[in-house]
């Protein structure tokens, strides 16, 4: 009987292939049901198409409600109804100044200007400035490019015409996405109503150019029009030279950061950084170009601010000057901003009656300045005896050759690397060497007096030089230079040997004087603020500010941050250090009667003369000298 033998299916191949008759059979493919994809690509196509129709009639509705702003914005822009804001003192609350950048504006056409504005405005502001539609999206994305591949923010990427939205809108730095994006609309649409010169116009009578220069036409009788005198017809930005464009087209960016008095290498910089750019676009001629390099920039002799509206002006304007950089100039000058300033008024009348009382009919120039310890505030300042004769800024902006002043960075230094108040040196005529080609610092006490062998602590209360020269160069001038900016000098400390007598290259101001001592005043702890997260760059001077009014308003505060610069050992040393040159040194004169130290300083033949000194709550910075040229106080 035969057997019937069960049929196999055939061997599978690759692929999940059958094989029948020695030919490959594709596998039949698996039913699939079809229906459930088609219904969510229709979904997903309505879907895309809705959003198309929402984004299209949002971008629609934005256009048309923004489009209303049009006809008011050129009033806004001139601030014809602005609010002004107002400085307020710390305890009574009074006014010390009100803020407003329309009572200095003077407007001008287009046909009021030089060329050379314009030039020099879009060669580094806005170079697309004549092609774009009011946004300008490769810039945009030049800018992020820029801030991508650096991984910071390098380059601004919105045009003259959204800048000139937004100051006349008077925003705020930290606007919204809707806000900013509403800014772009209605730069979109200004730029179908308004003539490019006449948008450019506008801009430069808006725009905040430091020193209280608020519009081109106050920006270059600010900077360059101190010996010259106008009217009406005769206007100083018609005859503006290449150079003079590009320094002020420069400030524009950040008006502290570009001051061609407190920051002169960085405007020069600038300045010629916008020279370089009107000469790429051919703005200029290569001859221009060389020649607007080589111009001097204003002195502090040669700015010639603007009236301010305060009775304390020296104060009120370096307050000012931190709003702008953390508010931007809109909302200073135009916003109706409440703030409660760190001004003590009477510390403020008795520093400036101190002042008037000592050197008042000897043509000498003096400043002050004042802090509290425990708060990092400045109570009082006296930059200048006359604002509206000299509106320049001794305390802020004066820097003088500190002299012995600067000798407590080196003892602290020298402190911190262990050694002691005990150990002695040698008082007496140096030279020491300067480096390894054998170049040699000669070192000189005062009059030639010398202690032989004398202690830190002796030579400190003495103020000897022949022994603070060695010992600086000993702990390293770099390690010194460090220090003293971490406590509170904010200008560079040069690090050759001359450092370790005071003799810096551009000195310091009364004003970081005072902040790094006040250092020293807490054992060593730095005291700092910021406002809403933005840090200050030195002490205190602002409290609080106040934008709006009852249930509206909003209030940022000042928050104190201490860092450590150096252990309280050597901050407990330091301070009994310091206290001997009052009790038994060359401080002798400001013995109070209570606890005090501090540091007499002066530069040769009395060119600057220096004290610095603190007690438990205060400490104060004086310096008294020849604000215009370095003369000497010698008596006949």
């Amino acid at each position: 009987m035969q057997q019937s033998t069960p049929t196999l299916p055939p061997p599978a191949g690759a692929a999940g292939e059958l094989l029948e008759n020695g030919r490959r059979v594709p596998a039949p493919a698996p039913q699939r049901n079809r229906k459930p994809r088609v219904k969510k690509l229709r979904l997903a196509l309505i879907l895309t198409g809705l959003s198309i129709l929402a984004g299209i009639s949002t971008v629609f509705g934005m256009m048309m409600a923004v489009s209303r702003d049009l006809p008011s914005l050129e009033d806004q822009a001139q601030y014809r109804a602005a609010k002004n804001s107002q400085l307020l003192a710390d305890r009574d609350g009074g006014p010390i100044a009100s803020l407003a950048g329309n009572q200095n504006r003077i407007l001008v056409t287009e046909d009021d200007l030089s060329p050379n504005i314009p030039n020099a405005i879009t060669a580094v502001e806005d170079r697309r400035f004549y092609d774009h539609k009011g946004v300008d999206y490769r810039g945009i994305a030049r800018a992020l490019y820029q801030d991508l591949r650096q991984q910071r923010v390098v380059q601004g990427g919105s045009t003259i015409t959204q800048q000139f939205v937004k100051n006349a809108l008077v925003s705020y730095e930290n606007r919204t996405v809707f806000q900013k994006l509403r800014e772009a609309a209605l730069a979109y649409h200004l730029e179908r109503q308004w003539s490019k010169q006449k948008i450019l116009t506008q801009y430069l009578n808006t725009i905040y150019f430091g020193n209280g220069a608020y519009g081109i036409e106050a920006a270059t009788r600010t900077y360059f029009g101190r010996d010259r005198e106008f009217t009406e017809e005769d206007l100083a930005a018609e005859t503006v030279q290449p150079h003079e464009a590009a320094l002020l087209a420069g400030i524009i960016a950040s008006p502290t950061a570009y001051d061609p008095v407190q920051n002169p290498v960085a405007a020069r910089e600038r300045r010629d950084l916008v020279l370089n750019r009107m000469l790429e676009q051919r703005m200029i001629s290569p001859t221009e170009y060389e020649q607007g390099r080589r111009q001097a920039l204003p002195s502090d002799e040669d700015v010639n601010p603007p009236p301010l509206d305060s009775k304390q002006p020296y104060f009120s304007t370096w307050v000012t000057q931190q709003l702008v950089d953390r508010y931007d100039a809109g909302p200073v000058f135009a916003g109706g901003l409440k703030v409660k300033t760190t001004l003590d008024v009477g510390l403020q009348e008795r520093a400036q009656q101190a002042i008037a009382g000592r050197v008042g009919g000897f043509g000498l120039g003096a400043s002050l300045v004042a802090i509290e310890n425990r708060t990092g505030e400045v109570k009082a300042m006296v930059g200048g005896s006359n604002f509206e004769e000299r509106p320049f800024n001794l305390a802020t902006n004066g820097h003088r050759q500190p002299g012995s002043a600067f000798k407590p960075f080196i003892l602290i230094e020298a402190l911190r690397q262990g050694r002691s108040a005990d150990e002695a040196f040698s008082s007496r005529k140096k030279v020491l060497r300067l480096n390894k080609s054998g170049d040699k610092f000669e070192v000189n006490n005062y009059e030639d007096r010398y202690s032989g062998v004398i202690s830190l602590a002796g030579a400190t209360a003495q103020s000897d030089n022949s022994v603070y020269a060695e010992l600086g160069q000993s702990v390293g001038t770099r390690k010194v230079a460090r220090l003293a900016q971490r406590m509170g000098v904010r200008t560079k400390v040069s690090t050759n040997l001359a450092m370790t007598l005071g003799g810096l290259e551009r000195g310091v101001t009364p004003l970081e004087m005072a902040y790094a001592y006040s250092t020293i005043a807490n054992n060593g702890r730095r005291v700092s603020g910021s406002l809403d997260g933005v840090p200050f760059s030195g002490p205190i001077g602002v409290r609080s500010v106040t934008e709006g009014a009852g249930d509206d308003a909003e209030v940022d505060e000042v928050r104190r941050n201490w860092t450590r610069v150096y252990s309280e050992a050597v901050g407990q040393e330091t301070r009994r250090l310091l206290s001997g040159v009052i009790n038994r040194g060359t401080g002798r004169a400001a013995k109070l009667g209570e606890f005090a130290a501090g540091k007499t300083g002066t530069t040769e033949n009395y060119g600057d003369a220096w004290f610095v000194g603190f007690n438990d709550q205060y400490t104060v910075a004086v310096w008294v000298g020849y604000p215009d040229a370095l003369r000497y106080m010698t008596t006949e």
